[in-house]
């Protein structure tokens, strides 16, 4: 089992990427140190090159594979965070309701926060009921320039 991490300077700001066993584990905002070696592999090479097209503009789905580690609730909202498509959001109850939870708003919201593999699982996609924007553990600074690169926030 290795792990393998690049640091990238994308448009905003420094990313941490993990790889481990031929799958992305970690996509983080900032320099975060993580235990593994840092190298640059052909899966985190690819997953820069889709980041690249994705902030020109020119991508809208990812095809890496991913990995991501939590309990299986957290890992069925990261599944369904994945089917908002490119360019829509959808509110903390819509999720609860993709999840089969309806009432399951905070945990939804919850497992949103703890998502390890940003934009790759678009939690920046998900608002408040009432449209408005909320927290975003990257900052609210990228989760608008997100939102505008995809076109759901003008």
């Amino acid at each position: 089992m290795s792990k393998y991490t690049l640091f990238w300077e994308s448009p905003i700001g420094t990313l941490t990427l993990e790889e481990e066993d031929g799958a992305l584990t970690f996509l983080l905002f900032g320099r975060v140190e993580l235990p593994g070696q840092e190298q640059e592999t052909p899966l985190l090479r690819e997953t820069v090159q889709q980041l690249e097209e994705y902030f020109s503009g020119s991508r809208q789905a990812f095809t890496i594979p991913l990995h991501p580690s939590g309990t299986p609730f957290r890992k069925k909202v990261w599944a369904a965070l994945r089917e908002i498509p490119y360019g829509e959001t959808r509110s903390y109850g819509q999720l609860a309701e993709m999840v089969g939870q309806p009432r399951a708003v905070r945990a939804v919201g919850g497992a949103n926060h703890h998502n390890p593999i940003a934009i790759l699982i678009p939690c920046h996609r998900v608002i408040g009921a009432d449209g408005s924007l909320t927290g975003y553990g990257g900052g609210m600074d990228k989760k608008e320039f997100l939102l505008r690169l995809e076109g759901s926030l003008l």
